[in-house]
């Protein structure tokens, strides 16, 4: 059985088991937002949890609305430590967080590897912090599920767009896509930025560049396929760590995006 073992456990998250169920629950229990569309993809921050987690929140509370019907989720974020050309799929049987094993979906594996931009890699995934962030939060309002991991290096929006465009018609599948916005900025610059990327997210202005969020390519591949099939954004949440758990002199920002058809 080959798994891929939590890299961030006890560093981004907390390694026990009890503590990380009884964080997210806090996290999606302090969430006040009135969710209204049927959502297809969000997108959700990937910093550590005392950083990030209640914006991720905010991401990721939609789902309990819809989890009976969602059965696969396409996950898909930035390659941060090494560099790759395209997009690399991550094949084995099992990505494992301290709440358990989330099976990697074999079929998705194969039809994902159709495309020429896309290989099987799993060296970018060993260290990568961007999608098992979100594994947690995606257990605990999920249940089960099976879980397609893609990271993307250099590729451009219609790459990654026609890449996502691939699966938009399987009805019990949601696609995840992590990212982070602004770096190290202070506060108030930060606050800006985050607020213009808000605009040209939620107006699908593509391509987003890549000093506004590090996973600019996995989002410019979601607004592609967003203008395209007509999907609807809406922005959950806005913040900063300035807001949470940092200082206010080098922040991270981070939003929570949901897409409805």
């Amino acid at each position: 059985m080959r798994v891929r073992e939590p890299a961030v456990a006890g560093y981004f998250y907390p390694a026990d088991s009890r503590e990380l169920e009884e964080f997210v629950a806090t996290l999606l229990d302090e969430v006040v937002y009135l969710y209204k569309g049927n959502y297809k993809a969000i997108i959700a921050p990937h910093a550590g949890y005392v950083y990030s987690g209640i914006t991720a929140a905010y991401a990721f509370k939609p789902l309990e609305r819809i989890k009976d019907s969602v059965r696969k989720v396409l996950l898909i974020g930035p390659a941060h430590y090494v560099l790759i050309r395209g997009l690399a799929v991550l094949d084995v049987d099992y990505m494992a967080t301290p709440l358990g094993l989330v099976p990697v979906d074999k079929e998705l594996v194969e039809y994902a590897t159709s495309m020429k931009t896309v290989s099987i890699d799993g060296e970018p995934h060993l260290r990568e912090h961007s999608l098992e962030v979100e594994l947690p939060f995606l257990q605990y309002v999920l249940g089960d599920f099976t879980v397609l991991p893609v990271v993307v290096g250099r590729a451009v929006p219609e790459e990654v767009g026609m890449f996502l465009e691939m699966f938009y018609s399987f009805q019990d599948l949601i696609f995840v896509v992590s990212s982070d916005l602004s770096h190290y900025l202070t506060y108030n610059s930060a606050k800006d930025l985050d607020e213009e990327t808000k605009e040209k997210i939620l107006s699908f202005d593509i391509p987003l560049e890549d000093y506004r969020a590090c996973g600019a390519r996995a989002i410019n591949g979601l607004l592609w396929i967003a203008r395209k099939y007509g999907f609807k954004g809406e922005c959950f949440d806005l913040r900063n760590s300035g807001d949470t758990a940092g200082d206010k002199d080098r922040v991270v920002g981070y939003g929570a995006f949901g897409f409805s058809v």
